[in-house]
């Protein structure tokens, strides 16, 4: 018998997604990301200026802060300063990684954009909400940029969102919450763009190992709910 997911979800389903725009006043670009009961703020700020090792190349760049606040989790959370925990830190290059590859930094021009997601409230997938919130929110930072004349071209060449993938008991689970990411034998992070070109494969066995067709169910998985979430993108 196969497991029965908390919220009664199919295998292959989504948890409701939102995007709310503008959810701050002052950010570039500003949305609270939910995917279930996952809630991460995305903002997108801007600095024209570039790090001292890319001045005068004529190309921008962009890096991301992640953080969960002391709330978001049932147990008060610490909150991080000056020593991040390595999870923290691996998280946030992940979310640069992903959000730079859809980018021409020389479209760009020599500006900053500094991606910052928080994690207001978290179930399961901070990760993948983070990256896929802020890419909504950094396509509305682009919008600004370009309305106010400061771009003519938009940089943006790709389009990106990730998602989890578990294996339970021998099946391929989308999108894992909380207890199921815990009880996952198989736990994978996958982040794509819109051709289904792979930006960032991350996969764990928890327990034993994980066979070469297990692998291809999850990444079949991992694409068909990426496409999903790019179209609620869109939308």
């Amino acid at each position: 018998m196969s497991w029965q997911r908390p919220d009664g979800r199919q295998r292959d389903q989504l948890r409701p997604i939102r995007f709310e725009h503008n959810f701050t006043k002052h950010a570039a670009g500003s949305v609270l990301a939910e995917c279930g009961d996952t809630h991460v703020l995305c903002t997108v700020s801007i600095q024209e200026k570039v790090p001292r090792w890319l001045q005068d190349q004529g190309q921008g760049w962009l890096t991301a802060e992640y953080r969960m606040l002391p709330s978001s989790t049932h147990d008060r959370k610490q909150r991080e300063f000056m020593k991040l925990s390595g999870r923290t830190q691996e998280i946030q290059r992940l979310i640069g990684r992903s959000l730079r590859s859809t980018l021409d930094m020389n479209l760009l021009g020599e500006r900053t954009l500094l991606i910052d997601a928080d994690v207001l409230q978290a179930d399961g997938g901070t990760r993948t909400t983070a990256i896929t919130g802020s890419f909504v929110a950094l396509q509305d930072a682009i919008a600004q940029l370009m309305d106010q004349g400061l771009l003519e071209t938009s940089p943006l060449i790709h389009q990106v969102a990730a998602i989890s993938v578990g294996l339970i008991e021998g099946e391929t689970y989308l999108d894992l919450d909380y207890i199921e990411d815990v009880k996952a034998d198989i736990d994978f992070n996958v982040v794509m763009n819109e051709a289904g070109g792979i930006i960032e494969a991350q996969g764990t066995a928890e327990a034993g190992s994980f066979s070469r067709s297990q692998l291809n169910q999850i990444m079949d998985t991992a694409e068909a709910g990426i496409q999903t979430l790019m179209q609620l993108q869109k939308n």
